[in-house]
């Protein structure tokens, strides 16, 4: 939900302009920051965010995207393997127009996915169906020293200059099989009737694979063990951050109607959150809402994905607190900014605000990208925003 400053609002972020008593109030009441969770020398993605704010340090831990997703799927990554994000997205006029297909379906998304599976011929490769726009493929003896443009970061590039390219000679062959199945998934995908439909009704096809994120099984000690809590949970509609969880040792809640969009069932996964906090030490509630507006450059949506937010996760989460029979620290975040203006991540600190009863505020009055820099925590990186979140 960060974001910088739009004209079009005055100068303000969305998260200035948008109303949320919510996280005001944690704000008032609690202790604030920034927080660098892009380390210098890695791309502004969820994976590497996302990882950095659980107190892992990317560099030692970090293989690709989809070897994460693969961890929430059930998916096994054997020591051959290769796993790569996948996305399905739209190419017109031989550009990227969306990173989504236009928020594609998970009913035609997993058919078309299912389809190319059928008719790729390569038994080295293998497709798994996952949410939406966001799927898995796995190859047998790659190698992942390759160079991956994320789609979300070149909407209206032409998608030939963003191909797959080695970055040893090693690396050639798996750079031209990629290459190559992308070109054969968009002669598949072209006329498939899904997609015929799809543009009869005035929307995106989904004509073209893009992989990315590639890397092997990756090593990783869970939070338990690197901090010492009994048990914990991940909630989200988003395979990559299910993952994380799942190598983190925290078990994903599945919630109905996560949806990883505006619409998502935010009732449904705040409830699950104040459920699992009368069980576990430790909840990773993650919302993806506001991301996805940013994507979309939609800053409308953006300010309404926000308030969804403070008043229907938020508020009622605290409201809550009463019936749980503990204290319960509570630390609110983006992940990365993702500016309406650019339509991508960027690697710019987050704000953030820790909250716990009882504590000593400092003198932050509302939770946004500017006031939080004058917040008692400063500027925190790597693993010292959880453990001055777990203390």
């Amino acid at each position: 939900m960060a974001d910088e400053p739009i004209e079009a609002l005055g100068g303000k972020t969305p998260l200035q302009v948008a109303n949320t008593p919510a996280m005001d109030y944690l704000a008032r009441n609690g202790k604030c920051g920034t927080f660098v969770t892009v380390p210098q020398g890695f791309h502004p993605g969820s994976e590497i965010a996302n990882l950095t704010v659980l107190g892992y340090d990317v560099a030692e831990v970090f293989e690709g995207r989809g070897s994460l997703e693969a961890a929430s799927m059930g998916i096994p990554i054997e020591e051959n393997e290769m796993a790569m994000r996948c996305n399905i997205i739209c190419i017109e006029n031989e550009k990227i127009k969306n990173h989504s297909a236009g928020h594609i379906s998970n009913e035609e998304a997993t058919e078309l996915i299912k389809y190319l599976q059928q008719n790729i011929t390569d038994e080295r490769i293998k497709f798994f169906p996952g949410v939406s726009y966001r799927h898995l493929l796995k190859i047998k003896g790659a190698d992942k020293r390759i160079k991956c443009t994320p789609p979300h970061d070149v909407p209206g590039t032409d998608y030939l200059d963003v191909m797959i390219q080695a970055e040893c000679e090693e690396a050639e062959l798996t750079a031209d099989m990629l290459n190559a199945l992308i070109l054969e998934s968009q002669e598949l995908l072209s006329n498939h009737p899904i997609n015929l439909k799809r543009v009869a009704e005035g929307k995106d096809p989904a004509n073209s694979i893009w992989p990315w994120s590639p890397g092997y099984k990756p090593s990783m000690k869970t939070m338990q063990e690197l901090y010492g809590f009994s048990s914990g949970k991940v909630i989200s509609a988003v395979d990559l951050i299910r993952g994380i969880g799942v190598y983190a040792g925290l078990e994903p809640i599945l919630v109905e109607g996560a949806t990883g969009l505006y619409d998502t069932n935010y009732e449904g996964k705040v409830q699950a959150a104040i459920e699992a906090l009368k069980e576990n030490d430790f909840i990773f509630l993650h919302i993806e809402a506001s991301d996805e507006a940013g994507h979309e450059g939609d800053i409308d949506l953006k300010i309404k994905t926000i308030e969804y937010l403070d008043n229907r996760v938020i508020k009622p989460l605290l409201d809550s607190l009463s019936s749980i029979n503990d204290d319960v620290a509570i630390a609110l975040l983006p992940d990365h900014p993702t500016p309406c203006r650019i339509r991508t991540h960027t690697a710019q600190p987050v704000p953030f605000v820790i909250y716990k009863p009882g504590q000593q505020a400092d003198s932050v009055e509302q939770f946004d990208e500017e006031a939080v820099k004058c917040g008692a925590y400063g500027e925190l990186k790597k693993d010292e925003f959880i453990k001055e979140l777990i203390k």
